[in-house]
């Protein structure tokens, strides 16, 4: 027997099978640095039109963790979209660099500021520790294949960014946003500082439950407010009866508030020798009720009043000689308590703003330790938790505690420390929402923005409509200061505020913050500097990122202002997207945003949180040591990051048999062009063999979907139609039909030619396709592309655009969509003639097809090619009536397929009757000995 392998034209590619890519993709990563790769891309990119997404700055303290990459390779992944559909995407990273999670690190080895440490060592020490975790991020962030500015990266302690910071604030002061108020904030008792509203978190407490009695001061006035329903004891004692699960607020208690529309009762209490009148709203009286053991039949309602008829009816303090009013409040609720509200102005939002209106004093007996100033009666100098039972004890014994028990709730926490956090009137630096139209100007933007999904519009809406004033301030040692004078007499600013922080911001460009900790007053302000005290606060670490659109959007010579795009996790509606909002708005009336993406956290596959507790961490580190960063890369880009994002090692296996599908359909499509040089052996469109056309043309409608889905950032869509179409019309379809054209037919023949001119055209198209999220596999394959498109090729796959397929004008003959339906139902006929040892494979059957007239017709066109087409020995089409008796059933086609009983030829492996007619290739099919020693075979069809 011959061998007749020299005759054919053999797959050869030096692109391996085994990806190996945790080795190989380090080894990539330095070649892109030393040849400059993403300087490469501006070159390329320079006077394209902009898109610019403006990075998130990740925290710079610790390893980066899986949210982490999700979030960088969706970035990385637009990016690199964007730059293929022919913008300028240019990407500068950034890192958030001040705060007290790294002054905290800094504590644990050098203690706090002021002791081991002065305050500028210490600031220091946490410029340097913030530097080493840039570093390890970093490298992190490189090794996922995130293409960026990474030499020089934005930092939000490098000198000009907080220069710049302070301008932009000086702009808000300009535009009327600051104030300084006596507030309530969020308190950390550990930070010993005032909390944005994204540093907290909610968390189960438990605290005590307690009902008490407010005493009214003037009981036939009150009663005589309330319309009579049945006869009671007028001459008994009346009460306001409140709940509460803070005790600790009742010593700053200042009103009591009540809903001007709802329907409040008095009830009469007859039990147990308890007899007393008490004030309860209606929705409210059964449940209180049943809290303070009062049973039914022990009570009765015996008067009814609105609650706008109680407007300043004054009642006693439940244990201080104060009288406090009843306050009509709007945010009075029935969902829990009694309808009444005891109010304390220094302890809660909306107890302050009532207090604004009925001029109640704002009282704050805590210190900033979460201790009661030594001066309060009764209570002074306990920790106001602790505190919680000794006035629970005390109001027992005054008789004005009806009820107490404990109770498990949400209670707001600090997302540092995880302790619970107060609410604490507090000298402090704001900005008003509402003083210069400020939420009503940022609620006018919002509808302006894009946002992904549709839903981040409405609850942002949400959060802005119903936020209080941003308290900006900060009592830290590690952050960017406030650079304000203020009068010691007026509390007014300096008048010359605006050129003194132009002032402190030249010298801090060149010092860092440092230069405002150590400047002496006299030096800006001279001898107004007696009468002025120099604010030592810092700005809230969300009011520095915020910033981000000023600082470097603003201020790059490669961005702008707005971003085309801000990306971030599903929690920054109420962080970065909100603080740079407000900020932008603050300095220009608009938003620094063109479109909004928002992504959902990675939970593990039964929908856990990630916690090492459960040992279902899944660390990125580790998956690029094993996996490689692509099969990260893609499933980052598989999942509908639009919810909660599922990983486990599962899911990732799944993942990694995907990348290998994907790898190896680009193998073959490199395998099968050895030796094409395009400009020398492509055929133009409209002389391709007709399945040739069929496959561009599928190409190019693909190419139009993925497009779509990448503007729509549908990166999941992207991922599957790419996986489907190697599944489907490649692999199982238009690759298997094409081996025997490609290895049999002459090697420079038209049958041969025109399969490797839409092989290369398919394969230029998909290395673009798959670039943005497999984006090493994709610098791999370019790198072995054969000869150039016409007009580029580039040293990287990302300094081009989308491939532009040829326009075909010839009309496609042929339904090959039809010839799908067709193939599938012979190759199950087939496969199961297989599995019960009828056939050896599809190349040893003879298949007869019979179908209706017009499928019947489409199939004829083909002639002897509908062999090829189904990869058998023999085919042919007949009417459906003609169908025999034994004939299988498929549908609505039915078909008959058997073993061949001709010689196999040796070189082609199909049976045909005619092998060895041909005296000097007795092995051959006429076929072959035409391949071998003639032009070869004529191919129109498949």
């Amino acid at each position: 027997m011959t061998d007749h392998k020299d005759s054919l034209n053999l797959p050869t590619t030096t692109f391996p099978m085994k990806a190996d890519l945790a080795k190989r993709e380090p080894e990539m990563l330095r070649a892109w640095e030393a040849a400059d790769i993403y300087g490469a891309i501006r070159k390329a990119k320079k006077g394209k039109p902009k898109f610019i997404l403006a990075d998130g700055p990740p925290y710079a303290n610790g390893d980066i963790h899986i949210g982490h990459a999700v979030n960088k390779v969706l970035k990385d992944i637009v990016v690199k979209s964007r730059t293929l559909a022919g913008f300028d995407a240019p990407y500068v990273p950034g890192w958030d660099c001040h705060g007290l999670p790294i002054e905290l690190q800094v504590e644990k080895k050098h203690g706090k500021a002021g002791q081991k440490l002065d305050a500028r060592a210490f600031r220091q020490k946490c410029r340097e520790y913030a530097a080493e975790q840039i570093d390890r991020q970093r490298t992190d962030f490189k090794r996922l294949g995130v293409l960026g500015d990474w030499a020089k990266p934005y930092r939000t302690m490098d000198f000009k960014y907080e220069a710049d910071q302070l301008r932009a604030f000086a702009r808000m002061i300009e535009r009327g946003h600051l104030y300084k108020g006596l507030k309530p904030v969020h308190w950390c008792l550990d930070c010993a500082s005032a909390l944005a509203e994204a540093e907290v978190e909610y968390e189960d407490k438990q605290s005590p439950s307690i009902y008490v009695r407010y005493a009214v001061k003037d009981p036939a006035a009150f009663i005589a407010r309330f319309t009579k329903e049945r006869d009671f004891d007028a001459t008994l004692p009346v009460s306001v009866a409140i709940w509460t699960t803070t005790p600790w607020t009742l010593p700053a208690s200042r009103a009591v508030a009540v809903h001007p529309a709802f329907d409040y009762r008095l009830v009469q209490v007859d039990h147990d020798g308890r007899r007393e009148l008490l004030l309860l709203a209606h929705d409210r009286v059964n449940e209180t009720m049943n809290a303070i053991g009062v049973p039914k039949g022990g009570y009765h309602l015996v008067a009814q009043a609105e609650g706008a008829a109680l407007d300043r009816v004054a009642l006693a303090h439940p244990f201080y000689d104060l009288t406090l009013p009843i306050a009509l409040g709007e945010h009075v609720t029935l969902e829990a308590g009694t309808g009444c509200v005891h109010t304390a102005p220094g302890h809660g939002h909306e107890d302050f703003v009532l207090g604004q209106i009925y001029g109640l004093e704002v009282a704050n007996p805590v210190g900033p330790n979460g201790v009661f100033v030594a001066s309060l009666p009764l209570f002074g100098g306990q920790f106001v938790f602790k505190a919680n039972d000794a006035i629970v004890e005390h109001l027992r014994g005054l008789g004005r505690l009806l009820a107490s028990e404990k109770l498990q709730h949400a209670y707001p926490h600090c997302w540092r420390h995880k302790t619970p956090v107060i609410f604490r009137a507090t000298p402090q630096w704001f900005l008003s929402m509402d003083q210069a139209d400020l939420r009503a100007r940022a609620l006018a933007e919002i509808p302006k923005v894009q946002w992904t999904p549709g839903w981040g519009e409405e609850r942002i809406v949400g959060m802005i409509a119903g936020r209080p004033d941003w308290c900006i301030s900060r009592q830290r040692t590690w952050g960017v200061p406030i650079p304000l004078f203020v009068h010691q007499e007026t509390n007014a600013l300096h008048p010359r505020t605006q050129e003194l922080i132009e002032q402190v911001a030249v010298g801090v460009a060149r010092e860092g913050v440092d230069h405002w900790f150590d400047l002496d007053a006299a030096s800006l302000i001279g001898a107004d500097a007696a009468q002025y005290d120099k604010v030592s606060d810092t700005l809230d670490v969300w009011f520095d990122s915020g910033c981000v659109h000023y600082c470097v959007l603003e201020q790059h010579p490669e961005l702008g202002v707005p971003a085309d795009l801000y990306l971030e996790g599903s929690d920054q509606h109420r962080g970065w997207f909100q603080s740079s909002l407000l900020t932008s708005v603050a300095v220009r009336g608009s938003a620094p945003y063109k479109g909004v993406l928002t992504h959902g956290f990675t939970v593990d596959a039964q929908g856990r949180k990630m916690s090492k507790s459960l040992g279902n961490v899944v660390a990125p580190q580790k998956v690029m040591e094993t996996l490689g960063a692509d099969v990260l890369r893609l499933w980052v880009a598989a999942t509908d990051y639009s919810g909660e994002i599922s990983v486990s090692d599962e899911i990732l296996k799944r993942t990694a048999e995907a990348y290998r599908r994907i790898r190896n359909t680009l193998r073959f499509l490199l395998a099968n062009l050895d030796g094409f040089d395009p400009q020398r052996d492509a055929v133009p469109i409209d002389d391709l063999i007709a399945l040739d056309r069929w496959i561009l043309e599928k190409s190019r409608r693909l190419q139009t979907e993925l497009l779509g889905a990448y503007d729509r950032y549908e990166f999941h869509r992207v991922y599957h139609e790419v996986h489907n179409f190697c599944v489907v019309e490649l692999g199982a379809f238009y690759l298997d039909v094409v081996k025997d054209r490609i290895y049999t037919t002459p090697r420079d023949s038209l049958a041969r030619r025109s399969a490797q001119t839409a092989l290369w055209h398919v394969a230029q198209a998909m290395t673009r396709w798959i670039a943005p999220v497999l984006s090493f596999t994709a610098e791999e394959v370019w790198a072995l592309l054969p000869g150039a498109h016409p007009d580029e090729k580039g040293p990287t796959v990302f300094a081009s655009e989308f491939h532009r397929f040829p326009e075909a004008r010839a009309a496609q003959e042929l339904d090959f969509d039809a010839l799908l339906g067709v193939r599938a139902a012979v190759a199950r006929e087939i496969e199961r003639q297989r599995n019960d040892g009828l056939l050896g494979g599809s190349l040893e059957a003879e298949v007869d097809l019979y179908c209706d007239r017009v499928l019947a017709g489409k199939l004829a066109q083909f002639g002897d090619e509908l062999r090829f087409a189904l990869i058998v020995s023999r085919a042919a089409a007949h009417p459906l009536e003609q169908a025999p008796a034994g004939a299988l059933i498929d549908g609505t086609l039915r078909l008959k397929v058997v073993a061949s009983t001709a010689p196999k030829c040796t070189r082609c492996w199909h049976r045909r009757s005619d092998v060895g007619t041909i005296a000097a290739h007795p092995e051959l099919c006429p076929r072959c000995v035409g391949n071998i020693d003639g032009p070869g075979e004529t191919r129109r069809f498949a």
